[in-house]
């Protein structure tokens, strides 16, 4: 009798389990056609599509993006940016974009070969299954390094990934990750470097205020650190007490400069001091961090959570700033976050604006988002900063941001050489 009564459970169960099938199928809400390939919902005006979603094949597209003029930080000098471009397509009909960049057309070259020697890994996969992808991404890389240009190259794709499961759901991202704001307060990157003069600087700083900006960020590491207080007097004298300030040495100064020119720089009410020293020397940042009353920004050039993770352990930095694509996309990015959200450090993501908005739109923990002009002209959509200095994060589905092939046309440069 036992059996027999758990054997009518059983089947009552399976019925049940059926019925609840065959209603969500057959709802207008949620019907994909009960097909193996994934389908929009037509007639209905519904946007949403199948789970069941397959990637058939990963393209890419080398440009070049030249600057008005170069431009100086302590360590760099840059002309051009260099974007590697990457689509998937799938058996939807539904394409995802994603991008990464670096300053040297032939290392770009390098990095798209890595991207489509991985082609294998993400064709007829389910560009859902991110968590698995990374995985499998990262556990191939172990004999070439699960870090740098490995990222570099798997970051595009992850992206991509991302997009297409917004448009598939027909949500922008952020609201995927989880909205906290639907504005989000952006400083002013794209102007104050070393290579402007003092007079440029404040132009330039007149400029951003009047663009609606109420917060912005100056190159430091000059030669005297004299010349870098100077230009930040000029600087803070221009734009007044009710504009924020942030100051980066890009990582050009040693222990002793840095724990210098921060003290002095004390007055000046900067909301950081953003990597004065090597991001690798954790003992000289920690140093930073409990000597000066400054906040320390860095983080922007450790790679996936575990760099993330070793700084905040070690305490080098106040401010941690995440880059997109050295974290390998949004699947790492997140778990990035939300680490140091459980910490209650803030975040503010380096650059790739477009981007990152869903990233500070989904953070509690998220003070900044770092206005980018640089890519700009890769995507149809604009940013536009309100009045207030912020941005409202798009509500257009996935990544909210397509690339304008017309115009990316004239930024083309050649793609790798296999064999070369």
């Amino acid at each position: 009798m036992k059996f027999l009564l758990i054997g009518h459970v059983r089947r009552i169960r399976r019925r049940q389990r059926h019925k609840y099938k065959e209603q969500v199928l057959n709802d207008s809400r949620w019907c994909c056609f009960r097909s193996a390939r994934a389908r929009p919902l037509l007639n209905r005006g519904v946007d949403v599509v199948s789970l069941d979603i397959r990637i058939t094949a990963l393209k890419t597209t080398l440009v070049a993006l030249p600057l008005e003029r170069t431009l100086k930080t302590s360590i760099h000098e840059i002309s051009s940016v260099c974007c590697l471009l990457v689509t998937l397509e799938t058996d939807a009909g539904i394409k995802g974009e994603g991008y990464g960049f670096c300053f040297d057309p032939a290392r770009l070259a390098a990095i798209a070969q890595f991207t489509e020697s991985m082609a294998s890994l993400v064709i007829n996969r389910n560009p859902h299954d991110v968590q698995a992808l990374w995985h499998d991404f990262i556990r191939s890389c172990n004999f070439y390094g699960q870090s740098g240009v490995s990222v570099l190259a798997y970051n595009p794709i992850d992206i991509a990934c991302w997009d297409i499961i917004g448009k598939a759901a027909n949500r922008p991202l952020h609201q995927l990750f989880g909205t906290y704001r639907e504005r989000v307060p952006v400083y002013a990157s794209g102007g104050l470097w070393l290579s402007s003069s003092k007079d440029e600087l404040c132009e330039e700083a007149q400029g951003f205020v009047a663009q609606g900006f109420k917060a912005m960020k100056m190159r430091l590491g000059s030669p005297d650190w004299r010349d870098d207080i100077a230009r930040v007097e000029a600087v803070r004298s221009t734009i007044g007490e009710g504009v924020t300030l942030m100051a980066d040495a890009n990582q050009g100064l040693t222990a002793a400069q840095a724990l210098k020119l921060g003290r002095e720089l004390g007055r000046f009410g900067l909301a950081w001091f953003e990597e004065p020293v090597p991001t690798w020397d954790d003992d000289a940042a920690a140093m930073l961090v409990s000597k000066l009353d400054t906040p320390i920004a860095s983080a922007e050039t450790e790679y996936t959570s575990n760099g993330i993770k070793r700084m905040a352990q070690n305490k080098a930095a106040s401010v941690f700033m995440p880059d997109l694509q050295r974290m390998g996309g949004y699947t790492e990015m997140l778990k990035a976050v939300r680490y140091l959200a459980a910490l209650d450090l803030p975040v503010s993501p380096h650059i790739f604006t477009e981007h990152s908005l869903h990233i500070v739109a989904s953070a509690a923990n998220a003070t900044w988002c770092e206005h980018m002009p640089w890519f700009a002209r890769l995507f149809n959509e604009e940013m536009v900063v309100e009045s207030d200095g912020m941005i409202r994060v798009p509500d257009r589905p996935g990544a909210g941001f397509t690339f304008d092939w017309n115009r990316i046309d004239r930024y083309r440069i050649p793609g790798p050489k296999l064999g070369a």
